[in-house]
């Protein structure tokens, strides 16, 4: 006799087989925004194609294994030679050649190319965060190698190429190559002018040798390095290759993987050097302002990261209280949840537009739009980032118990969420960045005035917030206590210009009453009562409109 009691109702189905890009309409509207039209059909091409495969079985099952068989180190071959290589599982690989081949490390030069690339980056991280990390670098390193033609030259149409291979091999015998990044020291932390680490000038110009060590160093079985040491002229940027030119492996002992919280995909390394061959970047003593290009665009990414993070978990949410019968009814269609779901959707849109303003920004590259970053990055740096693990805490929590099963996905993304609030420096950082960007320099103020005031008179709330910053930025000789502050409220109102200029109006209104008006509570779902909490669930909904 047949079993009845095991017959499965009420599951939800797995979401799969959507175009990521498409079902999300505040990232495609922010592409169609910031790119010109000449752009824009193309643009539209490749990110729906990407989007198709990011929603797809294949996708979901590569970042499933990616983080289920986390990397291995290798330090010795069978024969007792040092080896140092890391393995990854092959899911790994497959994601991090379908995101290169997909121009995820191409974006200076091109057209648009940094929303482009910005808007592929979040769809595509939200099938597996963790091989972000590799492209976010090697996308990164090309402006600090700038700052030497010669090995830009060299180095940067291997960077920005559509051509991923794996494999240690001398790099002009790869179509494509991966940068790393070494900053970090046991003693030092965020704080690098404290590095130890030595270099040594060689005889030939420009060619030192390297001891020291490095307690964090991202994707250690990249193609480069970009490292900063002491040179006798002060910290200094290096270039340090893993394979020699002549095909010998260069001195770089990894002493074991990081095991982290979340991120397991990925590997993150200590690395030792003794007599490793390095080339100067720039100038001796200038070591910080050559590496800091890399860093801003870096930040930029975790602003991007943190984006596609909660936009995968609204989706994740929203599908699930789509499908999910209570009390005779759709969850989506309760009081409660809606309030819930139209909280954490209008979270997951003002990260999207702000971190798409801030890649059109980039592009842009005039001074202005420079000034407006050198302010802007690193508020939205730190509010966004911060803003990532309660959103994605909460968006498990709609899926009740199943979120709290790893088959769910979500234990994932909340392993995932702290990790881009502490990447290229950690909270304190960035809120002290934002107070030398306003003493420093009085462009940068000038710069977001301008943006703010593109919006200004639209909303009582947004117009009263601006107030409220000023009123913090007019002291700010005493004002480090006050940092968070500044740069939490200095996002704020950003995010809030944006979307009362671009968001439907029901998203702006929730926004601003809620983050902005006096109408505020301290936990998602707690938005004020207005007519449009539907319609911005609707608009959150992964299916494309």
């Amino acid at each position: 006799m047949a079993a009845t009691t095991h017959t499965v109702t009420n599951q939800v189905p797995p979401l799969v087989g959507h175009d990521v890009f498409a079902a999300d309409r505040a990232l495609s509207e922010a592409v169609e925004r910031h790119l010109p039209p000449d752009v824009l059909d193309g643009a539209r091409g490749e990110l729906g194609e990407l989007g198709r495969a990011a929603g797809s079985a294949q996708a979901q099952a590569w970042g499933r294994q990616a983080d289920e068989q986390p990397p291995k180190l290798r330090t010795h071959d069978r024969y007792g030679h040092r080896i140092d290589e890391v393995e990854f599982a092959p899911a790994w690989h497959r994601l991090l050649g379908h995101a290169v081949s997909a121009g995820l490390t191409d974006a200076w030069g091109r057209p648009g190319g940094h929303v482009r690339r910005a808007a592929g980056f979040l769809v595509w991280t939200q099938a597996e965060a963790g091989h972000g990390c590799p492209l976010s670098m090697t996308h990164a390193a090309v402006p600090a190698l700038r700052a030497d033609p010669e090995l830009a030259a060299q180095w940067e149409p291997r960077l920005t190429s559509h051509v991923y291979e794996e494999g240690l091999r001398p790099a002009a015998e790869k179509a494509g190559v991966l940068f790393g990044m070494g900053m970090t020291e046991k003693q030092g932390g965020s704080d690098v002018r404290s590095n130890t680490t030595r270099a040594e000038p060689l005889a030939e110009a420009g060619t030192y040798a390297l001891t020291g060590h490095k307690w964090f160093c991202s994707a250690p079985m990249s193609d480069g390095f970009l490292v900063l040491a002491q040179a006798p002229g002060g910290l200094s940027c290096f270039l340090l290759p893993r394979v020699l030119a002549d095909g010998e492996r260069n001195v770089f002992a990894i002493q074991r993987l990081k095991d982290k919280l979340g991120n397991r995909s990925n590997a993150s390394a200590e690395v030792e050097f003794d007599g490793t061959w390095a080339r100067l970047v720039g100038e001796e003593g200038r070591g910080v302002r050559t590496i800091i290009e890399m860093v801003a665009a870096t930040r930029l990414d975790c602003v991007v990261g943190s984006a596609a993070l909660m936009r995968q978990a609204v989706t994740q949410a929203v599908h699930h209280a789509a499908h999910r019968e209570v009390s005779g009814g759709p969850l989506i269609d309760k009081v409660l949840m809606r309030n819930v779901l139209a909280d954490l959707a209008v979270e997951s849109e003002a990260a999207t537009a702000l971190a798409m303003r801030l890649a059109a920004a980039q592009d842009a590259g005039t001074e202005a739009e420079r000034a407006f970053l050198r302010i802007v990055l690193p508020a939205a740096k730190y509010w966004v980032t911060k803003r990532c693990t309660p959103l994605v805490a909460e968006a498990l929590e709609c899926l009740g118990g199943n979120g709290y099963v790893e088959e769910s996905g979500m234990p994932r993304l909340l392993r995932e969420a702290p990790l881009n609030s502490l990447w290229e420096g950690s909270g304190n950082v960035q809120a002290l960045d934002v107070l030398r960007a306003l003493r420093r320099e009085p462009q940068a103020l000038d710069a977001l005035l301008r943006e703010l005031g593109a919006a200004r008179g639209a909303d009582h709330r947004l117009d009263a917030a601006v107030r409220e910053l000023l009123t913090e930025l007019a002291d700010l000789g005493a004002a480090e206590g006050r940092a968070r502050r500044i740069a939490e409220l200095l996002a704020l109102v950003v995010q809030g210009s944006l979307l009362v200029r671009w968001a439907p109006p029901e998203v702006a209104d929730a926004f601003c009453g809620s983050r902005l008006g006096g109408d505020r509570g301290h936990a998602f779902g707690t938005l004020p009562p207005t007519l449009g909490l539907a319609a911005v669930v609707e608009r959150a909904r992964p299916v494309a409109g």
